[in-house]
């Protein structure tokens, strides 16, 4: 039998025993986007190398925020003194983080209402991450571009990308990759827990993808045509 070690490389953390209260019930599974990634990633790390290391802290960073529902469970960063920055914002606390969820803290925005393209204010913990695992079904693979300093402080360059194979906000999916590219600086304790994460990055990269797809209200769904737009539409396409 597969050990939790063998099933997920990436994160850790997830190795660990204990009365941790996960959000679904179980332990996530990473087997689909660990795939994206290792099918996608532009660079591979020694093993052990400090640019591993960081991208498989954040991986575990990002799997605690979107899967485990209390602070004490967390292993990947010190709760009482964790804060997260998104493009100079005001700082999130992990209480803050966690009930806004990962996706809504890093879409946060000062932009006018009227040139939101995507509103986190008017989004859910749920309704967030529901979005984006339909546009992105595969997932949203994470790798380490380059790393310029070393812990306490540690300064690097990062990229995301998916496919969008989806809807997403009444956009029909286009089956091209979306990406973007970002700047963060990580300031860790003693135990290589997160105090503080500052991300720098143009939302509009990621936007740029997910709204190239025709508005699905005005595809064809009177039959069902070969293109992409009319399969989601369809009411007898499975």
């Amino acid at each position: 039998m597969a050990t939790r070690e063998e099933r997920d490389k990436y994160r850790s953390v997830l190795n660990d025993v204990g009365e941790v209260q996960w959000r679904y019930g179980h332990p996530p599974a990473f087997d689909i986007v660990n795939q994206l990634f290792e099918e996608g990633q532009t660079k591979v790390w020694p093993e052990g190398s400090l640019e591993e290391t960081v991208q498989n802290a954040i991986k575990s960073w990002e799997m605690e925020f979107s899967h485990k529902i209390r602070l004490q469970d967390f292993k990947t960063i010190n709760p009482d003194k964790f804060k997260l920055f998104v493009n100079g914002r005001d700082g999130l606390s992990a209480e803050e983080t966690l009930r806004l969820g990962s996706y809504n803290a890093l879409l946060k925005t000062s932009l006018p209402e009227e040139f939101q393209y995507y509103k986190p204010q008017e989004e859910s913990f749920e309704s967030s991450h529901d979005a984006f695992r339909s546009a992105l079904p595969r997932g949203f693979a994470f790798e380490i571009l380059s790393v310029y300093s070393g812990p306490p402080v540690i300064a690097f360059k990062f990229r995301h990308w998916g496919y969008f194979e989806g809807n997403f906000k009444g956009h029909a999916p286009t089956g091209e990759m979306v990406q973007f590219l970002g700047l963060g600086v990580l300031k860790v304790d003693e135990l290589l827990r997160a105090e503080e994460i500052e991300i720098y990055y143009d939302p509009g990269e990621l936007f740029g993808g997910l709204l190239k797809g025709p508005p699905i209200s005005k595809t064809k769904t009177t039959d069902c045509g070969d293109n992409t737009a009319e399969k989601q539409s369809c009411p007898f396409t499975h």
